[in-house]
């Protein structure tokens, strides 16, 4: 049978074929010439944005280790060392006042090592928490935890370190709008939290129902919120998970008025605004004779698995143990805000208004470990599709009780006892 013309031998075939995936090599290769210099500056990005991180982590520690009345104690550098001998500090089920969303033993968790990890600084011991002795020490005080859920989690952890040694007829919670009650009623002494989660007024304020798509805040209105907090004798503050959005809607006026200015505004530059309206008010109205002023620095969310050694699509979800990489820090901590938080407090020492900075972000850094995950109450139904994928509603920006709160306490309990509640130059 003759051939058509445009039919082609075994050899043409095989030419064709080595000649087109030539081609289609020399395609592939330019093309990763062309990607590679952006993978090289993104690269170069995330150890850059990591090494500022580092830095703004040296600058802070360097601070506290010459604020100690001991030169050569720095409480927040050190490493995790396993200890099931004395801890946790207290049981998750016999903390009768803690929150459905920090107790993952309540709700499924199995793997219980992340309690039993005690924190050890580098050159000294952190002393070991005393319940009876903070509430002598706290007779006739209050103490106020203001900021947002991270802050909330903290306050949780130090009503179950001190509440077991209380007796059932002699401690009480209440709630009463945004602020939260725990009292010691034989030692007169009110550990309180307020809910204020951007410190400054917002349309975030409402303590159930915050959860909002369109976030405004008016940066230069704290009033409302800190005449619940004027009179408190140690004022631990923080602010940070809910500023994370590259823009803020800014509000001139009140919410009630229709005559309100509204300005999105650059979200580092609307932070260093609310950080002016609280140190004025600070500066005004705190007893600085009486009151210990306290900063938490920011908490890490652990959800990037690829900067700790596993997937990139990997978060907190079935992490099991620290990170033991040392001076490890995630690059989406945002050092810039929180250089923002030191330099208004620097700002505050200059005007004879001391704030002790809790310098926590990097003992927290390690513990990939120790969130919630999927082991909480939620407040909002999980979809089908999520079932499908537990990393997708995985908590990893707050903490399982017991775990690392606790050890921000045994902090706060140091400056407080040995310290006599703040570090002065």
């Amino acid at each position: 049978m003759k051939r058509s013309e445009n039919t082609y031998t075994d050899a043409q075939r095989g030419t064709h074929m080595a000649n087109a995936n030539r081609i289609a090599g020399a395609i592939f290769n330019y093309r990763c010439l062309v990607a590679l210099p952006i993978v090289l500056l993104l690269i170069a990005g995330i150890y850059m944005k990591a090494a500022e991180n580092k830095q703004w982590m040296v600058e802070v520690e360097s601070r506290a280790t010459k604020n100690n009345s001991s030169s050569e104690c720095n409480l927040f550098r050190g490493r995790w060392v396993f200890n099931n001998q004395s801890y946790p500090l207290y049981k998750e089920r016999k903390c009768l006042f803690l929150a459905d969303e920090f107790a993952c033993e309540k709700y499924g968790r199995k793997d219980l090592k992340y309690q039993n990890w005690r924190w050890q600084p580098h050159q000294c011991d952190l002393p070991r928490f005393n319940a009876t002795i903070l509430l002598n020490r706290l007779r006739g005080k209050r103490l106020v935890f203001v900021g947002d859920s991270l802050n909330r989690n903290q306050w949780d952890s130090l009503v179950c370190l001190v509440e077991s040694s209380i007796p059932s007829t002699s401690k009480s919670r209440q709630i009463t709008g945004n602020l939260f009650t725990f009292k010691a009623i034989e030692y007169n002494v009110s550990i309180d939290f307020y809910w204020s989660p951007l410190l400054v007024e917002s349309n975030s304020d409402d303590p159930v129902s915050h959860s909002l798509p369109d976030r405004i805040v008016r940066v230069q209105a704290i009033e409302k919120h800190a005449r619940h907090w004027t009179d408190a004798d140690i004022i631990i503050f923080n602010t940070y998970l809910w500023w994370l959005r590259p823009k803020m809607k800014v509000l001139w006026g009140s919410f009630e008025s229709p005559d309100g200015i509204y300005k999105e505004i650059d979200m580092l530059r609307s932070y260093e605004m609310a950080l002016k309206t609280w140190s004025d008010w600070l500066e005004i109205n705190v007893n600085r004779t009486r009151t210990k002023l306290y900063f938490i620095s920011m908490s890490p969310a652990h959800l990037r698995g690829d900067e700790w050694g596993t997937s990139a699509n990997q978060n907190c979800y079935k992490e099991t143990e620290p990170i033991f990489q040392k001076g490890y820090l995630e690059s989406e901590t945002n050092q810039k805000m929180m250089r923002k938080v030191d330099s208004a407090i620097q700002e505050l020492k200059s005007r004879d208004v001391e704030v002790q900075l809790l310098n926590i972000t990097q003992l927290s850094e390690y513990r990939k470990d120790a969130h919630p995950s999927i082991y909480r109450k939620r407040r909002v139904a999980i979809t089908e599709d999520q079932l499908f994928n537990p990393r997708s509603y995985a908590d990893c920006a707050h903490w399982c009780l017991p775990g690392v709160p606790d050890t921000w306490n045994e902090i706060l309990y140091a400056y407080i006892i040995q310290y006599g509640g703040m570090c002065r130059n």
